[in-house]
């Protein structure tokens, strides 16, 4: 069996999606992206079982999949979904000295991530989710 496409190219396809976020947040660097990102992704990530989880993180791209899962401690108590605004801040205070997230961090990678995502795969997952997931990826 070849490698599957989105295996060989997955290190393109990410820089393409961080270029995406990076414009769509307003970010002058693609590590402020980066932090935005992964901050986004671990908010969310406290926010579910790890059985949702794991497959929410089946529905993204290779090296988001991968970001999704970095450093998860499995243990740490999950948390309730909130307001937007609070979820938001709750993004911003990750690594808070290095962090330039902004207001419409949220909105701005899941605009990103549909763009580069398989969004029938997206919108399957999410729907076995809570409301408040599903509110969570809104655009």
């Amino acid at each position: 069996m070849t490698i599957p496409m989105e295996f060989q190219h997955a290190s393109e396809n990410f820089e393409r999606f961080l270029a995406d976020a990076r414009d769509l947040a307003g970010l002058a660097t693609r590590n402020q992206t980066y932090t935005m990102v992964q901050a986004v992704l671990q908010v969310f990530r406290r926010r579910l079982a790890v059985k949702e989880a794991i497959r929410f993180a089946s529905a993204l791209p290779p090296v988001l999949r991968a970001l999704f899962v970095t450093d998860w401690d499995v243990d740490e108590p999950r948390l309730p979904f909130a307001d937007r605004a609070a979820m938001t801040r709750e993004v911003q205070a990750v690594r808070r000295h290095h962090n330039f997230a902004p207001d419409s961090s949220i909105r701005d990678v899941a605009a990103a991530l549909r763009r580069h995502a398989d969004g029938d795969g997206l919108d399957r997952v999410l729907a076995d989710l809570p409301e408040a997931a599903r509110e969570f990826w809104s655009t």
